[in-house]
């Protein structure tokens, strides 16, 4: 059997393991900006590149119909998209699915701070088409992820 090839498998890590201090040292319960910011300043401190709150515009049959913004992009990489919700629902996934076709890139990650244990979600766009991770409806806690 193949082995099977993580995209972005030490920043991800990385990612990771700064949500994991953040959850650790704020716990559950304040607004996704809280958490957002003590991402950028750590993330920033372990000298990762941040596209913050950045404008993607939507083309419906080649028409601009509208624009979003992504919470972060690490490493002009990955986008980390962050939620202070009882836990990651399909919903949030499907967003971050939509984030990645209209950015072209391959890796979003939704990161939960609102349950008791940070939580977490990768979702992986593969030549060209996004797809949903397995775990679509159970959320992984973070803690599995350092394992």
């Amino acid at each position: 059997m193949p082995e099977q090839v993580i995209i972005e498998k030490e920043l991800s890590y990385l990612i990771m393991q700064v949500a994991f201090e953040v959850h650790n040292e704020l716990g559950p319960g304040y607004p996704e900006s809280i958490y957002e910011e003590a991402m950028n300043r750590e993330l920033a401190r372990r000298g990762v590149q941040l596209e913050r709150q950045k404008v993607v515009e939507v083309f419906f049959k080649g028409e601009k119909i509208g624009s979003f913004q992504l919470d972060n992009i690490a490493n002009g990489k990955i986008i980390l998209e962050y939620k202070a919700v009882s836990e990651i629902a399909r919903i949030h996934k499907q967003q971050a699915l939509s984030y990645l076709k209209a950015t072209g890139l391959q890796l979003a990650i939704v990161i939960n701070f609102g349950a008791e244990r940070a939580q977490s979600s990768r979702v992986v766009n593969t030549k060209g088409k996004a797809k949903l991770p397995l775990d679509l409806l159970r959320p992984r806690n973070i803690l599995s992820d350092l394992e």
